[in-house]
């Protein structure tokens, strides 16, 4: 009976049952471990991601995955602000200890000042931020207007869109506009239109969070489009990758966005790792993951490639107002794959 298997196996009858034979693999779904290899050399600049809901191993692990700089956009913290005073120590904390700690872990920091949409809502702190603006939007390392535009697009979100457009215009800085998720298409086209009736030149525009409804209407326009790689909600990259290769990279970005919501700081090293499986070009994915963002918010003159290019020297001792990172004596370094945490 055994030798009669065997001579089945190896010479098949054609009246065999042909749907029991194997499956050819058509494709093979990869692990983040395995596609590491693929972006060595590259470098990676997040236009858009709030590090100050991220930890310390996200810096980590973002420097190692090749990212170099980021751009963090003043945004809603989850929990509404009650005063005027929240405000302050949150964009002082933008351009003061968050730009310290990423340069503790090599990574070059940069960030938007502006009123989210969200918070526009509450008339009369949204006119007490207004006042108070311009104190931080000259700081350094303040490269744009941003995050601004529309949530529920109601009246005071308008109100408050134009009065920052007109600040952005005032400072000769970019403007990077959130757009809604609800009623995305109309809140997009809304947003331009009323940034180009402001006399603002579209190239100076980044219009962020598009998705394949928007994307053909924003670059015929003129204007920057950016995409965020933020799982359920937003857009995956598998999706990302097919808008590259029908669009191409000229003022397209991409972005993680990663807050305090389920996101990912490595949306773009992962993105660009499966461009590259897709046999997307080397100089497709620079542009699309590093030189149009950089390209975009240099207009503020206060971004210079050279400051992180080649990497930036950190030291985890140094302090800022008398504060470091270490906490207690503890060493700038460990090994996250061990077991023990001493």
């Amino acid at each position: 009976m055994c030798e009669k298997k065997i001579d089945q196996s190896n010479n098949p009858s054609h009246f065999e049952n042909q749907s029991e034979s194997k499956e050819i693999p058509t494709h093979v779904d990869l692990q983040w471990d395995e596609y590491k290899t693929k972006i060595q050399g590259f470098k990676f600049f997040d236009p858009h991601i709030h590090m100050v809901s991220r930890t310390t191993d996200d810096y980590q692990n973002m420097a190692q995955a090749g990212i170099v700089a980021v751009i963090e956009p003043a945004f809603w913290v989850g929990q509404p602000r009650t005063g005027l005073a929240t405000f302050k120590d949150y964009y002082s904390s933008l351009v003061g200890w968050e730009r310290f700690r990423s340069s503790q872990f090599g990574i070059k920091h940069y960030c938007t000042i502006g009123l989210n949409s969200r918070e526009a809502n509450n008339e009369r702190l949204a006119d007490e931020v207004m006042e108070i603006l311009p104190l931080y939007i000259y700081k350094e390392g303040v490269v744009g207007i941003g995050e601004i535009g529309f949530d529920d697009q109601t009246e005071l979100e308008e109100k408050y869109y134009r009065l920052q457009l007109e600040l952005a215009k005032g400072a000769k800085l970019p403007v990077q506009i959130h757009t809604p998720h609800r009623d995305k298409k109309r809140g997009t086209e809304r947003s331009m239109s009323i940034a180009l009736e402001h006399g603002l030149d579209p190239s100076w525009v980044i219009v962020d969070h598009n998705n394949e409804e928007t994307v053909k209407s924003v670059l015929d326009q003129g204007f920057y489009a950016a995409f965020t790689i933020y799982p359920f909600t937003k857009m995956g990259n598998k999706r990302m990758v097919s808008i590259v290769e029908e669009y191409g990279a000229e003022k397209i970005m991409i972005n993680s966005s990663a807050d305090w919501g389920i996101s990912d700081p490595l949306a773009i090293p992962k993105t660009a790792a499966l461009m590259v499986s897709r046999g997307i070009s080397p100089d497709t994915i620079r542009k699309v993951t590093y030189e149009n963002a950089i390209e975009a918010f240099a207009k503020s003159g206060q971004l210079d490639v050279s400051d992180f290019e080649n990497g930036i020297m950190s030291d985890p001792s140094n302090k800022f107002h008398g504060n470091s990172v270490l906490r207690g004596g503890q060493q700038p370094k460990r090994d996250q794959n061990s077991l023990f945490i001493d």
